[in-house]
């Protein structure tokens, strides 16, 4: 009979080792994936520096996304959460490290600010000007032949001595080269102008000639009166409609929300265009959870993922969680600033 009970409680005592082995096995080893979920509805307001600054309830909405890859555990918790995405980390960091991937988001971040002021300052008429300095490289691709010449944060310049004033005018002028001809570009190192010679290539992702570069736009912009935009930790280029909203309010002293929340999403280009974003049912989220009144949403091209507009995913999210803020497209800032001026 002791020998059974003896038995008996090994036998536990085994299942207890196994159990916790296994329970610390799913929380503790990691799978590849990243977690993205709705994230905050931040006032716009706290990150512009003027002297002409004044409260508003203008928000941009972020997505919130794991800091590394998350564990077995986490991974199948995740389905219990509404709204919560499992991104594959080759997905979301494209073959970057996350420092490197991070690196990136801070420099669509600047663009973004700078589009933003340039835009909202020329809407307003008051003193502008936007200086193209070049390309931020942000990556370069496996199958560049700048693979090993190009560094991360090298601004390119030009290209076969050509200097080029916009994004769109160097990859216009490197998509009528042909696939496997010669190219030398200048780039500015640091404070030193470099140039490496390569071969136009195939752009993975476009299957276009190209250098095989990512990149993000280098500029500066000047107003009168002075603003400046300092979003902190938030990365990523999406808060561009809403910055230059509030950049905008501030430039003509207007009241443009007249006491209600107004959050939204969307880049700005320096023409006033509003472009797609990602994560667009996460932000709608947000939004809704700070109580937000009005969600602009982009019209421009398709969610990749969703293979529909963001404001139709925007639009399907808000009934879907039952929420009673309006969803309004956006193609331009325009459309945005005459919404406000209409209601309010």
């Amino acid at each position: 009979m002791n020998n059974q009970n003896k038995s008996h409680r090994l036998r536990n005592w085994l299942i207890t080792i196994i159990a916790i082995i296994a329970v610390a096995f799913l929380a503790f080893w990691p799978t590849d994936y990243y977690i993205e979920s709705p994230g905050e509805a931040v006032p716009v307001g706290q990150f512009i520096k003027s002297p002409n600054k004044k409260p508003n309830n203008f928000y941009l909405v972020t997505v919130s996304i794991t800091s590394r890859p998350v564990s077995i555990l986490q991974y199948l918790w995740s389905y219990t959460r509404p709204h919560n995405d499992r991104v594959p980390s080759k997905e979301l960091l494209g073959g970057q490290t996350s420092a490197q991937y991070n690196e990136l988001q801070n420099w669509y971040m600047e663009t973004s600010q700078q589009n933003a002021i340039y835009y909202a300052a020329k809407k307003a008429g008051k003193k502008h000007s936007l200086k193209y300095l070049g390309v931020y490289v942000m990556e370069v691709q496996k199958g560049s032949s700048f693979k090993n010449k190009l560094q991360i944060g090298d601004t390119v310049l030009g290209a076969n001595g050509h200097r080029f004033h916009s994004t769109e005018e160097m990859m216009t002028y490197l998509r009528k080269q042909k696939i496997g001809s010669p190219v030398t570009i200048s780039v500015l190192r640091g404070k030193k102008k470099k140039q490496f010679t390569g071969k136009i290539v195939k752009v993975k992702g476009t299957n276009k000639p190209g250098i095989g570069i990512q990149l993000v736009e280098h500029v500066e912009v000047k107003t009168k009166p002075k603003l400046s935009i300092n979003a902190g930790e938030i990365g990523g280029p999406s808060a561009g409609l809403m910055f230059t909203l509030e950049s905008y309010e501030v430039f003509t002293k207007q009241n443009l929300s007249h006491g209600h929340k107004i959050a939204g999403t969307g880049t700005i280009a320096p023409n006033g265009k509003v472009g797609i974003i990602g994560g667009v049912d996460k932000k709608v989220v947000a939004a809704s959870r700070e109580g937000a009144e009005v969600f602009f949403a982009p019209t421009d091209s398709t969610d990749v993922k969703k293979g529909q507009t963001n404001y139709a995913v925007a639009k399907r999210t808000a009934k879907k969680i039952n929420t009673k803020m309006e969803i309004v497209p956006v193609a331009n800032f325009d459309d945005a600033l005459n919404y406000l001026k209409k209601h309010y």
